[in-house]
């Protein structure tokens, strides 16, 4: 075996050191979402963590094949990072077509914008309207007592009015501002004034722990904003994913034909 094989084969052998590297950061990437995240917002852990164990896999597949000089292992290597890069890619280009849209709706008097479910993407609309889904996702929006804890959060009716809440606060924890009910505090309305809105959402809304704004359509909205930005996040972390591996398996090629070209020269 020439010099430059063996030279080559050093560079699989870093590649797939450094592919381990990304893996593992992957992996560190998936958990964080998983701990920093409740129930309801874990949509993604499962799929990022499988990726990164996939990349740690053909990485070693690759470290070994280079280690040994092994042309099959080298081929299956090339072959799953290959199935790696257009899953990425086709995952990426899905992720922000479904998101390419809904900003919100700023209302008289809000820090924060409002959101309405028909604005989404009609993957999102699927998903949220499944009663199956939906009856998991309010369960776990119940149990995270994020809207019982906005009492605690803003003292006064004054901090509450002007507190810029998230999403999921403005849509599943109030009534829609439309509906003009007046806020006592932060987590009880006089629902005693009609709404002046026809929305259902209106009649939808109960002061109840249980109950809030769990069953509207804007809270339905607000966990799809929520949803948005995480896949936006991730999105990006995959398109420097994609660039990152593409350098790798473009190298990779390169090694693997001045291995081939090297036996046959030996």
């Amino acid at each position: 075996m020439g010099a430059g094989s063996g030279t080559s084969n050093f560079v699989i052998r870093w590649i797939n050191f450094f592919t381990m590297l990304i893996a593992i950061a992957v992996i560190i990437f998936g958990v964080w979402m998983s701990t920093h995240h409740d129930s309801c917002r874990r949509s993604l852990t499962l799929p990022v963590l499988g990726l990164g164990a996939f990349i740690f896999l053909i990485s070693i597949i690759g470290f070994l094949g280079a280690l040994k000089n092994n042309s099959i292992l080298l081929w299956i290597y090339l072959i799953m990072l290959c199935i790696i890069l257009v899953a990425i890619l086709v995952f990426t280009v899905l992720a922000f077509i479904i998101t390419d849209n809904a900003s919100g709706h700023n209302a008289p008097g809000l820090r924060y914008k409002e959101y309405q479910l028909q604005d989404y993407s009609s993957w999102f609309l699927k998903q949220l309207n499944n009663t199956q889904n939906w009856k998991r996702l309010k369960s776990c929006l119940v149990k995270s007592e994020d809207c019982n804890n906005l009492s605690k959060k803003y003292k006064t009716l004054k901090q509450y009015k002007s507190a810029k809440l998230t999403p999921i606060e403005a849509g599943c924890c109030r009534p829609p501002s439309g509906c003009g009910y007046p806020a006592v505090n932060a987590s009880y309305f006089d629902l005693s004034f009609h709404p002046v809105s026809s929305n259902k959402d209106c009649k939808l809304y109960k002061n109840s722990r249980a109950i809030k704004c769990y069953n509207c359509d804007s809270c339905k909205a607000g966990v799809a904003q929520y949803m948005k930005t995480e896949w936006r996040v991730v999105a990006i972390f995959n398109v420097i994913l994609f660039v990152v591996l593409s350098m790798i398996y473009f190298v990779g090629c390169c090694a693997r034909r001045n291995v081939a070209g090297g036996r046959s020269i030996a």
